[in-house]
């Protein structure tokens, strides 16, 4: 065995990983603390993205220190491909995978309540389409029976499809209960990573790598790979459009809001006003954004992120695509006879993905920020002494 591979073989073999707090690590944490100590002892990829840097600063892998590292990992793939002893070598060392394997785990064990961690596991492209199909499809009935689909309603009248207390209330709720589920998350994740106190240098530090999407430039800035050797910035140029798509929608609800019930102006609102504008340009960039991160889904080579968290995965995209899509629809023929059906089909995908948020790909986001966070504030304290020098 050449000296560099003894070095590693030894350095697995001395640092069996210790659990944190007295808790045995599951089989997904014992093999990310196997292949973290082996990525330790050679540090290759050092300087790739902020998980290295932060892994250095560790003689041991408890589980707290697992799920940070591992919800720092951004699945950009250039670990992988310059990795010389991933598969079919027999380290069999694939950062990517195991991580995204256990940033689920981050999610199930953090999720609020405790028990519908488990739909992290069912939570698929089929199962988000049927749950919008069939909010959509009991709007229409309800619809149906009142005969506003065939008799319709003049202009762009959405209030006399449905009243606007009853859409206030029912998607105030349901996304209040979001909120407060993944609150609760990442609060939980917050206090099991203990980061410390944040200055403000380190909450910039972390806005700006939340903002910019920093660690999807890949290891050597010029971005992910996706499905061969060759790198690409399209991942983080789709995942820009869709974060930034998602926050101009929610901004132009926040003035619509704004029109009704501060300014007390009933909708609809003039296309060339805020509150369409922005709903406008952002459910374009989700549409852009979903399409590209699909298509890069699709084509990915499977040895990069996990296998079984495709499904979750375009669910979530295909609610995003169907939410934007629908709303962009509803925006061109909202004066149409068929702007009441156009209605229940954006408020059927819009229910469901309020819904299933808590429980989603989404929490990668959150978790993300927190892990951010976390690195910012301990890369400006002193670094800890390394096995060589204990």
């Amino acid at each position: 065995m050449p000296p560099l591979e003894a070095l590693i073989a030894d350095a697995s073999a001395l640092l069996e990983p210790a659990p944190q707090g007295g808790a045995a690590l599951s089989p997904v944490e014992t093999e990310a603390a196997r292949i973290l100590r082996i990525c330790n002892a050679c540090r290759y990829c050092e300087g790739f993205c902020a998980m290295f840097p932060a892994m250095t600063r560790r003689l041991e892998f408890g589980g707290a220190d697992l799920h940070y590292l591992a919800n720092l990992c951004h699945g950009c793939g250039a670990c992988l491909h310059a990795c010389q002893y991933a598969p079919p070598h027999e380290f069999a060392v694939n950062v990517p995978r195991t991580l995204a394997r256990l940033r689920v785990q981050t999610y199930r064990r953090h999720a609020w309540p405790r028990a519908l961690g488990t739909l992290y596991a069912r939570n698929g492209l089929a199962l988000s389409l049927a749950l919008a199909g069939g909010i959509a499809l009991f709007l229409l009935l309800a619809l149906s029976l009142r005969g506003t689909l065939v008799q319709g309603v003049p202009g762009a009248a959405f209030y006399r499809v449905f009243p606007h207390a009853l859409m206030a209330a029912l998607f105030g709720m349901v996304f209040a209960y979001a909120l407060l589920a993944l609150g609760v998350a990442v609060t939980r994740f917050w206090r099991e990573a203990a980061p410390g106190s944040a200055s403000a240098a380190a909450l910039a530090d972390a806005a700006g790598a939340v903002a910019t999407l920093r660690y999807l430039e890949g290891g050597h800035g010029q971005g992910c790979n996706n499905e061969d050797d060759r790198f690409s910035l399209a991942r983080r140029a789709f995942h820009q459009a869709t974060f930034y798509g998602f926050l101009l929608c929610f901004a132009s609800t926040l003035v619509a809001a704004l029109y009704a019930y501060a300014l007390h102006r009933a909708a609809p609102y003039p296309r060339d006003s805020l509150a369409p504008l922005l709903g406008i340009v952002g459910g374009i960039a989700i549409v852009v954004g979903t399409l590209g991160l699909l298509h890069l889904n699709l084509r990915r080579d499977p040895l990069q992120g996990d296998p079984a968290q495709k499904p979750m995965d375009r669910g979530f995209i295909a609610l995003l695509l169907g939410t934007a899509a629908s709303g962009l629809a509803l925006t061109v023929w909202r004066a149409s006879a068929a702007m009441p059906a156009l209605l229940a089909l954006h408020l059927g995908a819009v229910l469901a993905l309020f819904i299933t948020l808590p429980y989603g790909k989404f929490a990668h986001a959150p978790m993300r920020a927190v892990a951010l966070l976390k690195w910012a504030i301990e890369r400006r304290q002193p670094a800890r002494i390394r096995l060589a020098e204990d």
